[in-house]
């Protein structure tokens, strides 16, 4: 591929890295549909691991499915394109526990701005799926770059070339 063109490709692919982050911050801080339109009046947080997980698995029928997927899937589904592409847009992300790190670091990040702006609970749980997530996506990646690059480690180029 030629320079110009992989520049090309990976300012847009940073551009989407930062699109992606501004649409799970208006998700995760200002959308009305998860009950983000009013402020809390106090501090709320969850310190008890597994409680919230439990609660919504115990009680999903009650709570509805929209509300068990958003809450538990959705916590897993929102942070998989944060293991993905940093570990695609610059190779010093292409470490497992450097992408597990920065997943925790990241999800802890969110945690505590919605607790400490009111416009969500702080919880543990939450973080433990976010970063699962993370961890997800970088294994999604890990497991397209081998297929992209073959047995070998190098890339696969097309014949005649």
């Amino acid at each position: 591929m030629k320079e110009y063109n992989k520049k090309r490709l990976t300012k847009a692919g940073w551009l989407l890295f930062y699109l992606y982050i501004i649409l799970l911050s208006y998700f995760l801080f200002f959308s009305e549909h998860y009950g983000r339109d009013y402020i809390l009046n106090e501090y709320r947080y969850n310190l008890q691991f597994l409680k919230e997980i439990r609660r919504f698995i115990t009680y999903r029928e009650q709570l509805g499915f929209e509300s068990f997927i958003v809450n538990i899937l959705g916590n897993v589904f929102a942070f998989a394109p944060f293991g993905f592409m940093l570990p695609l847009l610059n190779k010093k992300y292409r470490k497992f526990f450097l992408i597990s790190f920065l997943s925790i670091l990241f999800s802890l990040s969110v945690e505590v701005a919605q607790m400490l702006l009111k416009v969500g609970i702080f919880d543990v749980d939450d973080i433990l799926l976010n970063t699962i997530g993370g961890i997800l996506g970088y294994l999604f990646f890990a497991i397209c770059n081998a297929i992209f690059r073959g047995p070998h480690g190098k890339k696969k180029r097309k014949r005649g070339k």
